[in-house]
């Protein structure tokens, strides 16, 4: 489509169903593989970047259950491998968030990621950059303090997932504080997790020996649900 044509003048009037969010569940599809169980992750968007994800979770052993257009059934209980193909990453940015829910290591095509390299090299991880790819390893985290030089919603969440698996005490300064650092927060959580502090600038996380599968509704979007509010304002109208 190579443009819209709009006629304008017209209260809008109606209702609506609100997509899940894409950052939330860009977040939360990877973070199913800490359960090392099978999570059914509903209100799900139809986007691109599912359908990647949802190949990467494959390609790495996951079995994934198309239950309705926005519902999936995924079981981590089978992943057999830590390394994803560049051919899939290089399609979606958060990719990324495979490096802290993968176990042991990853290789990722290479992305400006300096606040994710310095939360995982807190927690104890040994990271390095070769061909271009970037390389995470460790045995065992180990919570610790990290501290954001910028404000980061993509290393918000990859600490977060680092940590959660990590022995002791993790705390988050500077940490972004998004509705979906809130949504990942509350699913890890229903899965076993202690998460506290998210929304707010400083999370806390006191990491666990295992997570459970669980039953989660992605949130709406608040900018597609922002979108059709304006519309409603701007033309009088009642949605």
């Amino acid at each position: 489509m190579e443009k819209f044509v709009i006629h304008g003048g017209r209260p809008l009037r109606g209702e609506v169903s609100i997509s899940g969010a894409k950052n939330a569940v860009v977040a939360i599809l990877p973070a199913t593989i800490l359960a090392d169980d099978v999570c059914r992750i509903e209100n799900i968007p139809n986007i691109s970047d599912v359908t990647y994800m949802v190949r990467i979770l494959k390609q790495i052993g996951a079995r994934v259950r198309v239950i309705n257009k926005h519902t999936l059934e995924i079981d981590t209980t089978t992943v057999n491998s830590f390394t994803v193909p560049d051919e899939l990453t290089k399609h979606m940015r958060a990719s990324y968030y495979l490096i802290g829910a993968l176990p042991g290591g990853c290789d990722l095509g290479i992305r400006p990621m300096d606040q994710h390299i310095k939360g995982f090299e807190f927690l104890g991880a040994d990271v390095s950059i070769e061909n271009a790819m970037v390389n995470a390893h460790a045995e065992k985290l180990i919570g610790s303090s990290v501290y954001m030089d910028v404000v980061s919603v993509g290393a918000t969440v990859n600490i977060m997932l680092a940590a959660v698996k990590a022995r002791g005490l993790t705390v988050i300064e500077n940490a972004a504080k998004e509705p979906h650092i809130v949504d990942l927060a509350n699913f890890l959580n229903s899965m076993g997790a202690d998460v506290r502090g998210a929304g707010t600038d400083v999370i806390k996380i006191h990491g666990v020996e295992k997570l459970h599968g669980c039953t989660y509704s992605i949130i709406p979007d608040q900018i597609e649900a922002g979108t059709y509010m304006v519309a409603a304002g701007a033309t009088k109208g009642d949605v």
